[in-house]
């Protein structure tokens, strides 16, 4: 076994390798950028060396600067994680050509499959069915335009290289054919290097489901039971789950014993992803291969009792696999929630900021947290913004579920936007419940994953209210005499009753509160209702009861902020007090960056008259690109970015100015 390895990549998959390696008493490298130099896996590695600035194409995508900091740490192995250079055959190669083992399959496998086109040529010869459409060399416009008609719609636009949703697009008739085309080309151009594009037929209430491959270098191929990530959102898998639920032994066996083919046809070594879309009656045909460690790896081995990354350390060591076919268990069922800093109310736009405040759930044989990012981490817009993946496990599908639905209660973050709130809403809907599966699952029960708050709107103010009297009683208990009347908060007055206002903003609306003290209580008036509420504040759990309804919340509060947390869901305000600031004019007439990120495209000029819907610039945050459209009619004012620019969320983009009948400004 290794003594040393290295590990090419970062955050909660560096995270997961070293955490593997240690136990096996391997010690490990990490690699960083100058944006990651406090991150979690730097930390845990036993030593660590800095590759470059922030950017991937700086820092982790420079296959060289790897491989010498390898040779140069005493490292006989690197492990490539996922994303980044664990799909890169040219990368592979080198590393064996400079004496490093790559712990992964080898370099001519990862090119068979790192081409989607020729990887569905080979697939074809080895038996395994393929779902119709293009995947030639060919690749003009007008060839693929050609191919698109023949195909049929709707059809998916997918890029021949890489994954992960970047450079997809769904075309539902001839007419976006083109547009869709070149958006789809650029994003894969900027994400891979490769602009190539193959076609085929979309279909409808499809499953996404995948079976996990592993082979050894004697020839042994075997496949880990399979999972359903049909829950996906811009071809991005949100939820995972193991085994499928529904599907005949028949069909699992066929799948699986297919996808043992396709890695046989391409002389597989190591752990791999075969992709199918399962369309039901036991019909399902070959997506596309993985030739690496997926992200959702945890559900296979919350559900076999084995450890992935130890096999693939162990195979690329040259041992054999562990097991045979007929000896592989599948014991209850998993799920594994992708928790991302992401606004899932505007279209679930990447986000941006500093994790002020983190808790997770309790991690135990049920639930299982992979991160790489601590309390105090900054997301930024560098690299992808998954912030962890909580895994659960349990008996049966429905007490799983129960799981998830639990843990996600319990995972609380402050500082920067993210999904919990979505998952939560997800994974107690009643269409997933009974596994009603398929790949537009959000698109089609999106008025159940954006309920109503659980938590009444008055009732979020009047516990807020809490919070901040609570805050202020333990502040002044600190500085002082804890039996002093100036710390009781009582508002006591000699012949008199105080009503003291708090004013506490939430967006744009402020609302008054008159706060009466009402021992052991305080009687709290809002909008022409009134609350009676008693609470006591330990750490950041509020334990309170309101009109007799006893509730635990918790809360972050950061000067005048204050969140708080409620059955996966959170609230947030502020303290508002009076500004006589001079007011600027609003903005009306511009655009506004909806994230941070670059600008990689301006796709209009100063003086254009531009339609309601026209898109007029292009942003790329975590390589997926986002179209600004005209919210109206209009003519272009002054563009404020470039090609390659750097944008802040919030920066004004462009002004759009009105057109009188005249056409006239």
């Amino acid at each position: 076994m290794f003594s040393k390895i290295l590990i090419a990549n970062r955050g909660e998959i560096a995270c997961r390798v070293i955490h593997t390696a240690h136990r096996l008493g391997i010690r490990c490298v990490a690699v960083y950028s100058e944006a990651d130099a406090h991150a979690r896996h730097v930390a845990m590695a036993d030593e660590a060396f800095l590759l470059g600035p922030a950017p991937a194409a700086e820092s982790y995508l420079r296959a060289d600067r790897i491989i010498e900091l390898a040779r140069q740490s005493g490292a006989q192995a690197i492990h490539p994680g996922y994303g980044f250079l664990s799909e890169n055959s040219e990368f592979a190669d080198s590393c064996a050509r400079h004496g490093l083992v790559f712990i992964g399959p080898p370099a001519a496998a990862i090119a068979a499959m790192g081409s989607k086109s020729a990887a569905k040529a080979i697939m074809q010869r080895a038996g395994v069915p393929l779902v119709p459409g293009y995947h030639g060399a060919e690749q003009s416009p007008e060839r693929l335009r050609d191919e698109a008609e023949r195909c049929g719609f709707p059809l998916l636009l997918k890029a021949v290289a890489g994954g992960g949703g970047k450079g997809m697009r769904v075309v539902n008739h001839i007419d976006e054919f083109d547009d869709a085309l070149a958006a789809a080309r650029r994003e894969a151009q900027n994400a891979f290097g490769n602009p190539d594009m193959l076609l085929e037929r979309y279909l409808h209430r499809a499953r996404h489901v995948e079976i996990q491959v592993f082979c050894d270098q004697h020839g042994n191929g075997l496949y880990l039971a399979e999972r359903d990530c049909s829950v996906q959102r811009r071809h991005q898998k949100v939820l995972e789950e193991a085994p499928a639920p529904g599907l005949s032994d028949a069909t699992r066996q066929a799948m699986g014993e297919a996808a043992v083919r396709a890695a046989r046809a391409i002389d597989y070594v190591g752990a791999g992803t075969v992709e199918f879309l399962y369309q039901g009656d036991d019909d399902f045909y070959f997506m596309e291969m993985n030739t690496r460690l997926q992200v959702e790896h945890p559900v296979t081995e919350m559900v076999t009792g084995l450890d992935l990354v130890e096999w693939q350390l162990r195979v690329a060591d040259g041992a054999p696999l562990p097991l045979t076919q007929q000896q592989v268990r599948v014991r209850g069922h998993a799920l594994e929630a992708r928790i991302y800093a992401e606004d899932p109310d505007h279209d679930f736009l990447p986000a941006t900021g500093r994790l002020h405040y983190l808790r997770t759930p309790a991690e135990s044989t049920h639930v299982r947290v992979d991160t790489g990012v601590v309390e105090g981490d900054e997301i930024g817009i560098h690299y992808d913004p998954m912030i962890a993946k909580l895994i659960v496990w349990d008996d049966s599908r429905e007490q799983a579920i129960n799981r998830l639905v639990q843990a996600l209660e319990h995972y609380r973050i402050g500082g920067v936007k993210n999904n919990v709130r979505f998952l939560h809403a997800l994974a107690d809907a009643q269409p997933f419940r009974q596994a009603e599966l398929d790949t537009g699952f959000i698109e089609q029960h999106r008025p159940l994953l954006f309920p109503p708050a659980r938590l009444d709107h008055q009732r979020a103010l009047v516990l807020s209210a809490g919070f901040w009297l609570e805050t202020a009683r333990a502040d002044n208990i600190r500085a002082g005499d804890p039996w002093s009347p100036f710390g009781c908060q009582s508002g006591w007055r000699l012949n008199s009753e105080y009503a003291r206002p708090l004013s506490l903003r939430v967006g744009e609306t402020v609302h008054t509160l008159t706060i009466r003290s009402r021992p052991p209580g305080h009687e709290i008036g809002i909008d022409g209702s009134l609350y009676y509420l008693q609470a006591r504040l330990q750490d950041d759990r509020l334990s309170a009861v309101v009109d007799g309804h006893t509730l635990d919340v918790h809360g972050w509060q950061q000067e005048h902020q204050l969140t708080l947390f409620y059955e996966g869901e959170s609230f947030s305000c502020s303290r508002h007090e009076e500004s006589f600031e001079v007011q600027h004019g609003d903005l009306e007439g511009s655009l506004l960056a909806p994230m941070n990120g670059v600008m990689v495209a301006v796709l209009v000029k100063k003086g254009e008259a531009v339609c309601a819907g026209q898109p007029l610039l292009v942003m790329e945050a975590m390589k997926m690109e986002h179209i600004i459209k005209a919210p109206r009619d209009g003519m272009v004012g002054d563009i404020y970015y470039r090609e390659g620019e750097q944008v802040a969320e919030g920066s004004e983009l462009v002004v759009l100015e009105s057109i009188t009948e005249e056409g006239s400004r």
